[in-house]
């Protein structure tokens, strides 16, 4: 029993001695290849962590780059922001600039049309000073012209009692002359004056004839004053006819009737 313990226990280590080097060897080989299976298995992570890096970077260099386009567009987005602000601001002033014009303008219309006003009134007072003037100049030159015809009528009054002193009695009424014609009042004297034109009446028989109190008188020429003065046809006490002016009964003028 004791020999075939020994022989078990020979048997076991040789076993064992023969088993563990094997093992050992298995073992190296796995650890050896361990690491080239880790380095297999690490290879693409690292790959994939490599990848990741690039595009981290490259995502970097893009960020960078378009950093600049970034801050272009926004100095680009200040600058229009700054632009917009002063063309609001150029708005607002132009348009504060445009009331104050306004304002003034129309304070200078104001101004102008109380100018107006004024100026207005003053013509109106001036006009109605004129008006006031002409009034009066107009009554003094009535009041002068009343004073002149009063006197004109009293000379005329005189020169008639002149006449009628110098030339004596004049005519009745319904008296007649060598031919027949009557002299009446209602017809003929001074309450009957009138004025002839040169070219007027009719030419008759080689004369000027003027139609008066219904007859026709004629004289072989006519002085001016005929033509100038107011006339009246009277008859005198001796029964000759005379034209007489009314103005100045001092001129008169012997004529015949028809």
């Amino acid at each position: 029993m004791k020999a075939f313990g020994v022989i078990s226990t020979t048997a076991l280590f040789l076993i064992l001695g023969m088993t563990f080097p094997a093992f050992a060897q298995e073992e190296h080989h796995q650890q050896e290849a361990k690491p080239e299976k880790q380095q297999e298995q690490a290879k693409p992570a690292k790959q994939e962590q490599q990848q990741q890096a690039k595009g981290q970077q490259e995502q970097k260099q893009q960020q960078q780059q378009a950093k600049p386009a970034r801050q272009e567009q926004q100095q680009q987005a200040k600058g229009q922001q700054e632009q917009q602000k002063q063309q609001q601001q150029q708005a607002k002033s132009s348009r504060q600039e445009q009331q104050h014009q306004a304002k003034g303008q129309q304070e200078q219309q104001q101004k102008q049309q109380q100018q107006a006003k004024g100026q207005q009134q003053q013509q109106d007072k001036a006009a109605k000073q004129q008006e006031q003037a002409r009034g009066q100049q107009q009554e003094k030159q009535q009041q002068q012209q009343q004073a002149k015809s009063s006197r004109q009528e009293q000379q005329q009054q005189a020169r008639g009692q002149q006449h009628e002193q110098a030339q004596g009695q004049w005519a009745h009424n319904g008296q007649k002359d060598s031919r027949g014609h009557e002299y009446n009042e209602n017809r003929f004297g001074r309450e009957h004056h009138a004025r002839f034109q040169e070219h007027g009446g009719r030419y008759y028989d080689g004369r000027r004839e003027y139609s008066y109190g219904g007859y026709w008188f004629y004289a072989a020429a006519y002085p001016a004053w005929f033509y100038r003065e107011d006339v009246y046809f009277i008859m005198g006490a001796d029964g000759l006819w005379y034209a007489v002016a009314y103005d100045d009964p001092s001129l008169t003028l012997e004529v015949d009737i028809s």
